[in-house]
């Protein structure tokens, strides 16, 4: 979840290791540090709890420490309380070794005790401090060179890590080091970075490498050498960015929140063309044929948070188009279940990042039982793009605000152009059908944009539900998957207790908790769950509840029920998450701005979660 960034070269290290930071910043805000080296002298470290802004403060924007070689951190806490004395960069007691880590170390305890026997002293309560004193330690007791050091501390350690290091005998150079973790690593110019995500050091170049599972590096000279856990060297081959630098500012908007959201109909249109070609879906980049297609008896969509979300909707629209079954699952259940698996089925394992630690380890889990697997991913070359069997790449570009929203709408729009074409495949639509689906389809960017001209009008609504206690959610079908959208978008920048619930499942005990005042917001998309859902509104406003109606143009007389209703434009059913869920998105913002909160960084989470 911590944000790791390394700069070794030609230039001033503090002012770019903090502009890297600062994109970073949404994997964790606990608090932040930065080791600085210049030239033989001892590296410099200098440490701040809370935001990064205190950490800039604190060393005048980075031109108080001097130097061209570099690390910086900024911390999700795991191990230890976010304060100055846990946060990173930690040093072996010598100053030897320093280093900042990303990721959690299982047995660190049992390795603390150990070299605690060996005379090492700790000050933090951090698994960091832990895998620092353990690399110096196996750095005295060989070769005193950084790759047997790190080679023979990373065998002895449990869990996940992305590590970068610098050692007191090697100035000028930087070592990295992967396991689980999300770690990318760019050249230019005689300069060499290190980052957990690309939008670090975008502004710097775009020619990256992806370094792999117990794989390290070394930083120096403007060149990265990679290595094997053996210690041996390997050879890589750099990627080419082609994101928009751009694409990871703000460009005038308050928040990446709303400039995300904004962003929405484009990444939408991007990614429905990049496999919508001459009026058919292409699923040959994807890479899966028809043959594999037609065999596939069983789909699983495993995926955590509103990855998750996006599963629970395509399960409708899987098995209401393709006649296939379809089981969602969460990923930190699934690595843990002792499932049966169908050796003709798929595994669609679906990720922002594609670095999800859970949906990692179940993707894992699916390939070691001889499961095919398809993973729906954002980050190209991230960890589940690179092992899953097959990938489908959203287009959604970077996405810096912890909540998500054009990454779940560019997953859904994969989700879609899978159903529809295994629902060709397979013959359970003709031709007809399958020309109005895509055609809808290709609709919704245009659709999204127009629910988005109406915002101002959710604005004032959401403006007036700053002081709400709890809040509910509920719908039948795929508003049942809307749903829990919604309300997680609430409940994580609003800090309002916010539930989703089947509609039907109210009067199964939480209608109880509904006193006057109380909102309560109804998803209306499916016409043949339509009064259903009313009645069970009207059950609501019976206790005393306060109605919000989410519903499609021509649906009017919901005014007769609810007190305040958002229309969205007619689309096929299956799509309608892809429109509901814009108005959600807003009203979750909205709700949190007039809150006064941290729109982008909400307490307690981080964008990419790569620990359990």
């Amino acid at each position: 979840m911590c944000g790791i960034v390394g700069y070794t070269g030609h230039l001033q290290a503090a002012p770019i290791l903090l502009d890297g930071l600062s994109k970073l910043e949404y994997r964790g805000y606990d608090s932040a540090g930065l080791a600085v080296r210049n030239g033989e002298k001892k590296t410099e470290i200098v440490k701040a709890k809370g935001r990064l802004k205190s950490l800039a403060e604190k060393t005048d924007n980075g031109h108080a420490l001097v130097g061209t070689c570099g690390i910086g951190h900024t911390r999700w806490a795991t191990h230890g309380e976010p304060s100055e004395t846990n946060a990173h960069p930690h040093m072996s007691d010598d100053g030897n070794v320093v280093g900042v880590h990303n990721g959690i170390i299982e047995n660190y305890q049992e390795l603390k005790e150990k070299l605690i026997r060996k005379g090492y002293s700790f000050y933090s309560s951090t698994d960091t401090e832990v895998a620092v004193k353990l690399i110096d330690y196996y750095y005295k007791k060989y070769e005193h060179t950084p790759v047997d050091a790190i080679n023979h501390a990373l065998v002895r350690i449990r869990g996940s890590y992305a590590l970068a290091m610098m050692f007191q005998d090697y100035p000028g150079e930087i070592y990295v080091a992967r396991k689980d973790s999300p770690m990318i690593l760019g050249v230019t110019d005689g300069d060499c970075f290190v980052a957990s995500d690309v939008p670090a050091i975008l502004k710097y170049t775009r020619t990256v490498y992806y370094i792999g599972n117990l794989e390290m590096a070394r930083m120096a000279d403007g060149a990265i050498t990679f290595y094997n856990l053996d210690g041996d060297e390997i050879e890589k081959q750099p990627t080419q960015i082609e994101w928009d630098a751009e694409a990871a500012e703000k460009a005038g908007f308050e928040h990446f929140m709303i400039k995300e959201i904004h962003e929405q109909p484009k990444a939408v249109h991007d990614t429905i063309n990049s496999v919508v070609k001459d009026g058919a879906i292409d699923l040959s980049d994807v890479g899966l044929t028809e043959e594999q297609i037609k065999n596939i008896s069983q789909i699983y969509i495993v995926a955590c948070g509103s990855a998750y979300h996006v599963g629970v909707a395509c399960q409708y629209v899987f098995e209401d188009l393709a006649e296939i079954p379809v089981r969602v699952e969460l990923a930190s259940e699934f690595r843990y279940r002792k499932m049966v698996l169908d050796p003709n089925g798929l595994v669609i394992i679906v990720s922002q990042s594609g670095e999800t630690a859970d949906s990692l380890a179940a993707l894992r889990l699916a390939k070691k039982k001889g499961v095919k697997t398809l993973g729906i991913v954002n980050v190209v070359g991230s960890s589940i793009a690179r092992e899953a069997d097959n990938v489908f790449y959203t287009l959604a570009g970077p996405e810096i605000a912890v909540a998500t929203t054009k990454a779940y709408s560019t997953q859904l729009i994969a989700g879609y152009c899978l159903a529809v074409q295994f629902a060709k495949v397979r013959g359970s639509i003709d031709d007809t059908q399958y020309a109005h689906l895509i055609d809808e389809m290709q609709q919704l960017p245009d659709k999204i944009a127009k629910i988005l001209e109406d915002k101002e009008r959710i604005q004032w609504f959401a403006a007036k539900q700053a002081n709400a206690g709890d809040i509910f959610f509920i719908g039948r079908g795929i508003d049942y998957a809307i749903s829990l959208e919604g309300s997680l978008k609430m409940k994580e920048i609003s800090y309002i207790h916010s539930e989703a619930y089947a509609a039907g499942e109210l009067k199964h005990g939480t209608i109880s908790l509904i006193e006057d005042g109380t909102l309560v917001i109804g998803v209306l998309t499916q016409s043949e769950l339509y009064e259903k859902t009313v009645s069970n509104m009207v059950e609501c406003k019976s206790r005393g509840a306060y109605l919000m109606g989410l519903t499609t143009y021509g649906n009017y007389n919901i005014e007769d029920t609810v007190s305040f209703t958002v229309y969205i434009p007619k689309t096929d059913e299956h799509f309608a998450t892809s429109l509901a869920v814009i108005p959600l998105q807003l009203m979750g913002y909205y709700v949190s701005v007039a809150k006064g909160l941290d729109v982008d960084k909400p307490r307690n989470l981080a964008k990419s979660v790569t620990v359990e």
